[in-house]
């Protein structure tokens, strides 16, 4: 499947976060994430995320698709980070 993924937790927690996130999707905005992921590999994901997380305060918010050709995606400015595939 594919997902983009929006985070929003406490300033202490942000590291973690990120150094977590980018283990399995594409950086591509400050806490905003975007790839293909298998329903296990994103289970895994979601678990550890909420040991990271105050689940009081913190947020983890993932749009998920089939596949990534039912989204139109239009960057207007700098892209952070290309999400090319290299072989």
């Amino acid at each position: 499947m594919y997902v983009i993924l929006v985070y929003d937790v406490g300033e202490k927690r942000v590291g973690k976060m990120l150094r977590l996130v980018r283990k399995y999707l594409s950086w591509i905005q400050n806490s905003v994430f975007e790839g293909e992921i298998t329903d296990v590999k994103l289970k895994e994901l979601k678990f550890q995320a909420k040991e990271i997380m105050d689940l009081n305060t913190d947020s983890l918010i993932i749009f998920a698709s089939r596949n990534e050709k039912w989204l139109e995606k239009e960057i207007v400015g700098n892209e952070r980070s290309s999400v090319d595939t290299f072989l």
